[in-house]
């Protein structure tokens, strides 16, 4: 597994995200209803991502959450780091305390290019990438 499942919420939030203009703020509610995903750990995936400067959330009658940064600026990568942490990307396949070129474990060798491989497609791909591949779907499919 690239992420955990509060990541999936993440990517799915701030997906939703940017399928709406910049400038409109969508509440936790909104984005709960529309990925179905349940609002109580929703809202703690998008507390993570404030924290970390992705999104800028207000309370209020007219708050909720926007992107803090253009779509196409936003990486899926930035977005794991900032709810899953990217020390998975870096750790020994097996678990071994020492394991690098010059210690490699059983699995260093056929692991390395999968790992090199996973994190840049998760530094390639954008925000942007993914709103435009859910669009993409949601009309193939006839869904709005």
């Amino acid at each position: 597994m690239i992420y955990s499942s509060a990541c999936e919420y993440a990517i799915r939030s701030v997906t939703y995200l940017a399928l709406h203009p910049l400038d409109v703020r969508i509440t936790a509610r909104q984005i709960s209803q529309a990925e179905k995903i349940p609002s109580h750990y929703l809202s703690a995936v998008l507390q993570r991502l404030v924290a970390a400067g992705l999104l800028d959330s207000t309370r209020g009658p007219a708050g909720g959450y926007i992107l803090t940064r253009p779509p196409q600026t936003i990486t899926l990568h930035q977005i794991k780091e900032a709810v899953d942490g990217v020390k998975a990307l870096d750790t020994c396949a097996v678990g071994l305390g020492r394991c690098s070129d010059d210690t490699p474990c059983p699995l260093h060798d056929s692991w390395k290019p999968i790992r090199e491989e996973i994190r840049s497609y998760l530094n390639e791909t954008t925000l942007e990438d993914m709103a435009v591949a859910v669009s993409s779907k949601r009309s193939t499919a006839g869904v709005k």
